[in-house]
C-alpha cells in the first residue's frame, strides 16, 4: 500500500514540475511544445483557451487507443497521467505572469531541464501523459518502428507545422528545450547512478577475482569461454563496479597480468546487493 501511495506522490510531483516549467519558462516566451500539449499551446496563444483543458480534450481519442490496443492497465496509467498533467497545467497557470528569466535561451535550457526531470519522474513510475507517446507505442506495435524515434518525428511534425504562425527563433528555442527535456527524461528513467560492467580475459582469473573481491568489495562472476583460435577453455571475469572504481580495477588487474584484455561497458538500472534496491 505504501509503495502504491509513494508512486502516486511521485507522479503528482512530476506532473507539477513539468507543468510549472511550462508556465514559468515556456509560455511567457511564447515557446511551443511537442506532442498534443504543443497543439494546446497554439490554441492558447491564438484563442486564449486553457491549456490543461485543451490538452485533456485532445487526448480523448488517445485514451481510446490506449484502452483498445493496450489493455486496462495501460489505459488506467494513461488516463491517470493525462488527468493529473492537465490539471497541473491549469493549476500552475498563474505562474506564467511571474517569469523568473527574460533571456529566451536561458528559458529554453532551464525549462527543458525542469520539465525533463518532471516527465522522468512520471515515466520512471510507469505512467505516461498520453499524447504522441501512445501513438508512437501503437505504431511500434503495428509496424515495429522504434518508439523514441517515432515520438521525436511526431513532435517535430507538430512544431514544424506551426512555424508559419510564429517566429523561426521560437521553433529553434523549442527544439533546444525539447532536446534537453528528452535528455533529462532519459537520465531520470535510466538513473543518474551509472555503473560499469567489465569483462576481463586473463591467464590468471582466480588471482584477479580474489583481489577484486578483497580490494573493491565487489562480487565476481566467472563466465566460461573458449578461444576461437587456440581452442583453449578459459574463465572470463565479469564484474559490475562504480565509475570511480574503473581506474582502480584496471590498476589491480594489470599488476597481476599486464596482458589482460578489458571490455568495459555502461550498465544501467543496476540493482542488488552492493547497489541500489527498488
Amino acid at each position: 500500500m505504501l509503495n502504491h501511495a509513494m508512486r502516486y506522490v511521485i507522479i503528482i510531483i512530476g506532473c507539477l514540475l513539468a507543468a510549472a516549467a511550462y508556465n514559468l519558462f515556456l509560455i511567457p516566451m511564447n515557446f511551443l511544445s511537442g506532442g498534443l500539449a504543443g497543439i494546446a499551446f497554439i490554441l492558447y496563444y491564438l484563442f486564449n483557451l486553457p491549456i490543461g483543458i485543451m490538452n485533456f480534450l485532445l487526448n480523448i481519442p488517445i485514451l481510446y487507443i490506449a484502452y483498445r490496443y493496450f489493455g486496462r492497465l495501460y489505459f488506467f496509467d494513461t488516463i491517470l497521467g493525462t488527468i493529473l498533467f492537465s490539471v497541473a497545467l491549469d493549476l500552475t497557470a498563474f505562474l506564467n505572469a511571474y517569469p523568473p528569466l527574460s533571456e529566451p535561451m536561458l528559458c529554453a535550457i532551464v525549462g527543458g531541464v525542469i520539465s525533463g526531470i518532471g516527465f522522468g519522474l512520471i515515466f520512471r513510475s510507469n505512467c505516461n501523459t498520453g499524447g504522441v507517446d501512445v501513438i508512437a507505442a501503437l505504431i511500434k506495435k503495428l509496424y515495429s518502428y522504434n518508439v523514441g524515434t517515432m515520438v521525436f518525428v511526431l513532435d517535430c511534425l507538430i512544431i514544424l507545422s506551426s512555424v508559419w504562425l510564429f517566429d523561426y527563433n521560437i521553433a529553434v528555442y523549442t527544439f533546444i528545450c525539447m532536446y534537453l527535456g528528452g535528455v533529462l527524461t532519459n537520465k531520470m528513467i535510466d538513473g543518474f547512478n551509472m555503473r560499469k560492467s567489465i569483462m576481463i580475459i586473463t591467464e590468471k582469473p582466480e588471482a584477479i577475482a580474489d583481489v577484486i573481491m578483497i580490494e573493491l568489495d565487489r562480487g565476481v562472476t566467472f563466465l566460461y569461454g573458449q578461444g576461437a583460435y587456440t581452442k583453449n577453455n578459459r574463465k572470463v571475469i565479469y564484474v559490475v563496479i562504480t565509475m570511480r572504481q574503473v581506474s582502480r580495477i584496471k590498476e589491480l588487474t594489470l599488476d597481476i597480468d599486464k596482458n589482460a584484455f578489458f571490455i568495459i561497458s555502461d550498465a544501467r538500472e543496476v540493482t542488488g546487493e552492493g547497489f541500489s534496491h527498488h
